[in-house]
């Protein structure tokens, strides 16, 4: 039966005999879903990487605006996402966001076929492969409804920890799928060495990078006939209350998806360079009137029992937990995503080149023959940060979510702060290898800080919200701090541009102590608003 009329699972009998087993198959079908969402809306971070091993004829600068046309993209589309649950319900929300990713996944193959596609197509291409970051946000609220709250820490660890090896699937999928022709069209020569997982692939070799979006076809589609045959709505008063069939649900997602479409595109207008954009405000000026912008709009452009629905949803931003919780999550989730999408690149521009002095100034041209390979290392960041998050939320669970946030916090500081001076001193350096080992290290132990404290910060959420507040609160956060996917990126390439990278690690790791002390005061102090939940 597709609508479950009848859900207690806090009730433990009802929980054992009933709920446990249907909850458990609407994860394992959630996680697989999520992952490809992850996968799509950050594949530009490994395509980005091969586009400039191919000769593409665009900037290095170009190529760090689709990770970030992606990023806040995702990260707007997720802010509708939020409250799709209430309205549309869960099963019929993860079918019809899984199928629409099959749009910017076959655009994305079609494009890459050809080395002459102009900048504007990959944009477009990027902006929609926002679809995968959005779906963040509904999945999670989504099996939030389906576990008790003395679980959740785990069970949404797992739904975004294992989901979030989308992001490590796709940069070990993604270079082994491009050395080989399995969807047809012509390959390409590799201008500059390349690589895999197992090891470099010398330049002048034949490459498929158009498999990049083909591939997630082959996953998507039996994703999307799981997700309608396999998941169900929660048609209770707390989850969804109004449930009319699933044309109407498909009809409000799109609304309020191309909202969130309209205002990402309208923000990404003023803040990128041109030809693209207007490059009129900072991005720390258009970020809050995007963001602003979409929840307004949402709010007087519905109608009926969607106007109705949103308004009490709404709700959540009256209570000032949900805005400690959003600026606590952004140091997790945004810190992880962020670093995902930029890291290869990263890699690639800050110990592919070698920097050199010529006639008195620092130039970063020369390909370094000594230079790691992006795509051999980058993959493992996340996949560590992703594999540590149930984790963290397990531990959470048995210890306090508030408390294992806080340590992380310390971790997150430092380690950042390592990244900063490995990272200064490669870039300044004509053998800049020599610092790799160094800066990989840190990264991977920053990359598990993010994991852990985004498994606390899940049973943190679940204990301080009631049921119903509980899972768009999740939505919510995961929004704003998804904007790290958009930041990051941007950080490191205008701090790159600038031949001052560390900067951007040393204003994240302000944003950290920042988030240490706020942690503190809500939550661990002595009289804390909630104790250590």
């Amino acid at each position: 039966m597709a609508n479950l009329e009848h859900w207690d699972v806090e009730n433990d009998e009802f929980w054992e005999n009933t709920g446990k087993k249907i909850a458990r198959r609407n994860l394992w079908i959630s996680i697989p879903s999520l992952l490809c969402g992850f996968a799509v809306w950050l594949y530009w971070g490994i395509i980005t990487v091969q586009m400039l091993n191919l000769g593409f004829p665009f900037e290095q600068a170009d190529l760090f605006t689709l990770t970030a046309i992606a990023g806040l993209a995702g990260a707007t589309l997720r802010i509708p996402s939020t409250f799709f649950i209430r309205i549309a319900g869960g099963r019929n929300t993860i079918f019809f966001t899984t199928a629409l990713l099959m749009i910017p996944a076959a655009g994305t193959g079609f494009a890459l076929r050809n080395i002459d596609t102009p900048l504007w197509v990959f944009q477009l291409l990027a902006l929609l492969t926002g679809f995968g970051g959005g779906n963040f946000a509904s999945s999670m609220s989504n099996i939030s409804f389906f576990f008790p709250k003395r679980v959740q820490g785990t069970s949404l660890g797992l739904n975004a920890g294992l989901g979030n090896f989308g992001v490590t699937t796709m940069q070990i999928l993604v270079p082994l799928v491009m050395t080989f022709g399995i969807f047809g069209g012509d390959s390409m020569t590799l201008v500059n060495s390349s690589g895999t997982l197992i090891g470099k692939i010398e330049a002048g070799t034949e490459t498929y990078i158009h498999n990049a979006g083909f591939i997630w076809l082959v996953f998507l589609i039996p994703l999307a006939f799981a997700g309608w045959f396999g998941m169900n709505n929660i048609k209770t008063e707390a989850v969804t209350p109004e449930l009319d069939g699933p044309i109407p649900a498909f009809v409000r997602i799109t609304f309020l998806l191309a909202i969130a479409l309209v205002t990402a595109t309208a923000g990404l207008y003023l803040i990128l360079p041109k030809p693209t954009g207007l490059e009129l405000l900072s991005k720390w000026v258009v970020l809050p009137l995007v963001i602003a912008g979409t929840v307004i709009l949402m709010r007087f452009l519905s109608w009926g029992s969607l106007k109705a629905n949103l308004k009490r949803q709404y709700q959540i931003f009256s209570n000032k937990h949900t805005w400690a919780m959003t600026v606590i999550y952004t140091m997790t989730f945004g810190s992880f995503i962020g670093y995902s999408a930029a890291f290869p690149l990263a890699i690639k521009v800050i110990f592919g080149f070698q920097h050199l002095t010529v006639d008195g100034v620092l130039t970063h041209n020369t390909v370094n023959p000594n230079g790691p390979s992006a795509l051999m290392f980058a993959w493992m960041g996340p996949f560590i940060g992703a594999l540590i998050r149930p984790v963290g939320g397990w531990i959470a669970d048995k210890v306090g979510g508030a408390k294992v946030t806080q340590i992380v916090s310390i971790v997150m500081i430092l380690s950042a702060l390592g990244v900063a001076y490995f990272m200064k001193m490669a870039y300044q350096s004509a053998t800049p290898e020599q610092y790799f080992w160094q800066f990989f290290v840190l990264f991977i132990i920053l990359f598990t800080a993010t994991g852990m404290g985004n498994g606390s910060t899940f049973r943190t959420i679940a204990v301080v919200f009631n049921a119903e507040q509980a899972g768009p609160v999740l939505g919510w956060t995961s929004a704003v701090a998804a904007y790290g996917a958009f930041i990051i990126p941007k950080v490191f390439g205008e701090q790159i541009k600038a031949v001052t990278p560390e900067y951007a690690l040393y204003g994240f790791a302000v944003f950290y102590f920042i988030c240490l002390v706020l942690n503190w005061w809500f939550y661990l102090r002595p009289n804390a608003y909630v104790k250590n939940p």
